[in-house]
């Protein structure tokens, strides 16, 4: 069967209010259903504009998104349904519960009643927090919030997930958990976007990339072939480096 693209993006920019200069310009992407496809820059590179905008967040100053055959800037309602949103920030309420943040979050989805119940217990079972269920979020080490916040983000069970750097500064341990877990919902249909300045995870983890810098797209494909097309380069890494450049970004 020939594969489905279920996300189109074209010509998209955006120019905030009071910049001189866009944080995208003009990019053109298409995702396909089914795949991990990942959205890697520098600081300041439009990772986070992007996902916000496909999100329905943002507006762009121009250009077109279309996802599962519908126009973003027509259709946002039917779109959220079908997507998960797992932000950089931890979307949670530290002095409620894990079991009263899920909760929460799902009745906003339409969950209820033991449909709900058994989700949560599913979810946080899977994720080594059932135990857990009933400690505020502030008591939470920093993995484990970024566990939950990955949960309240696919209660629902969405066909797309945006992930926003879902592993920035957490351990090794919750870093493996989180992506099997990710890799797990990958394999059962679920169509992943994500965003990671961790280039060796990302190398692992991702079946196509895109790399941004200052907006633009500067090379695209999957991750064996992008090394394989400079000898002089083994991994990820050495081909970000060499593509955006060694200088510090402060934004």
């Amino acid at each position: 069967m020939p594969e489905k693209t279920l996300i189109t993006i074209k010509n998209l920019s955006k120019t905030y209010k009071g910049s001189d200069e866009p944080a995208l310009d003009s990019i053109c992407i298409r995702i396909l259903e089914k795949e991990i496809y990942g959205l890697l820059g520098p600081n300041g590179a439009g990772k986070t504009t992007t996902i916000h905008i496909l999100c329905g967040l943002l507006q762009p100053t121009s250009g077109e998104v279309t996802i599962n055959a519908l126009k973003l800037d027509r259709n946002l309602v039917q779109i959220r349904r079908i997507i998960g949103v797992v932000p950089q920030e931890i979307a949670l309420y530290p002095t409620l519960t894990a079991w009263e943040n899920l909760q929460f979050v799902g009745s906003m989805y339409g969950l209820k009643g033991m449909t709900l119940r058994q989700r949560i217990e599913e979810c946080l079972d899977m994720l080594g927090l059932l135990k857990f269920a009933g400690r505020k979020i502030k008591a939470y080490s920093g993995g484990m919030k970024r566990r939950i916040n990955l949960i309240a983000g696919i209660l629902h069970k969405p066909r797309i997930l945006f992930l926003d750097e879902p592993t920035v500064g957490i351990d090794v341990q919750s870093r493996t958990v989180i992506l099997a877990y990710l890799k797990e919902m990958n394999n059962s249909g679920t169509t992943i976007i994500y965003t990671s300045q961790y280039l060796e995870e990302a190398e692992n983890f991702c079946s196509r990339i895109a790399i941004l810098d200052c907006g633009r797209i500067i090379a695209e494909g999957r991750p064996k072939e992008l090394i394989a097309s400079k000898p002089e380069y083994t991994d990820l890494e050495s081909i970000f480096l060499h593509l955006t450049g060694r200088h510090l970004r402060d934004h």
